[in-house]
């Protein structure tokens, strides 16, 4: 064996107190590693569980479950950016373009959905996933919480009312997806909503927690001032902004309005929820870093598509 690699393997082993001769005769006694067994391809392909005999809702199951592992890649990203004391303006910027390629990704995928599948398929199967909705993604929340501060999450309407004392309750309780399924008014939630919650409230509270003074526009924000004023960084997150809070939630939206506006009538998203004034970027304003856009910019979000 090279003798370079053999100190290695020695110093790499003997740093946690493991004999690396051991490892060695393990490694004699393994199977060559194979693409189907590395990506695990079996197991993957049977993840694929239909509640109905049409075809096209095979389509739905696949795409949502692309959609997830690249949520898990986007994750992954942030994470890296988070639990990094110092960054570099390069890696920084790296990063964001990484995300946002993910995003594109996503956003041009969407017409997989909506000329991918069969109107009448679609209508008829998704009876079945009722009360599922796609607010459901826990991922995805995830991806909005480490990306901006909790604050930019709140619902338009009550923005306003909510600052950096408010208890993550009270934050929670008026994030802006929970008009998706939440009578303001009265209180009262969905079923959709009471489950997901039931799911993942405490989880994500602990998240939010973490990602306070981690999510990407606090880290940029820690910057030293040169970093913060460097425009490749500048673009970056812009265009992760813009793709993730208009592009791609307009290509949802999109999407949802080929299949839901049939004939003129807007039908019930399966989780009850009030799908146009909830998707549409126009009516809640998510902007991520809003310090990276002029007065007229953020007045126009969302209209001047």
């Amino acid at each position: 064996m090279n003798s370079k690699i053999n100190n290695q393997l020695k110093e790499k082993y003997d740093s946690i107190n493991q004999d690396v001769d051991t490892h060695l005769e393990g490694l004699l006694h393994s199977k060559p590693i194979n693409y189907w067994d590395y990506i695990q391809t079996d197991a993957l392909l049977s993840l694929q569980v239909q509640r109905t005999v049409f075809p096209d809702e095979n389509v739905f199951i696949m795409y949502h479950q692309i959609s997830e592992l690249l949520f898990k890649m986007i994750l992954s990203e942030i994470e890296q950016l988070a639990k990094t004391e110092h960054i570099s303006v390069d890696v920084f910027t790296d990063k964001i373009m990484r995300v946002s390629r993910y995003f594109d990704v996503l956003t041009s995928s969407f017409s997989i959905m909506k000329d991918g599948m069969d109107i009448e398929q679609y209508n008829k199967f998704r009876t079945t996933l009722t009360p599922a909705s796609g607010f459901q993604s826990a991922q995805y929340r995830k991806i909005e919480f480490a990306s901006t501060e909790l604050i930019n999450l709140i619902d338009n309407r009550f923005r306003k009312t909510i600052n950096k004392n408010s208890s993550y309750e009270h934050a929670f309780e008026h994030l802006y997806w929970q008009a998706a399924g939440k009578d303001f008014k009265t209180g009262k939630k969905t079923y959709t909503l009471t489950a997901f919650e039931a799911r993942y409230k405490e989880e994500f509270i602990r998240f939010t927690k973490f990602y306070q003074f981690n999510n990407l526009y606090s880290k940029f924000k820690s910057l030293p001032p040169e970093a913060r004023e460097y425009k490749p960084l500048i673009d970056a997150m812009r265009h992760y902004d813009y793709t993730v809070n208009i592009k791609w939630v307009m290509a949802h939206y999109t999407t949802a309005n080929h299949y839901l506006n049939i004939g003129g009538k807007t039908a019930e998203a399966t989780g009850g929820s009030e799908w146009v004034k909830y998707m549409h970027p126009k009516y809640q304003k998510r902007i991520f870093f809003p310090d990276l856009w002029t007065e007229n910019e953020i007045a126009t979000w969302g209209t001047n598509l």
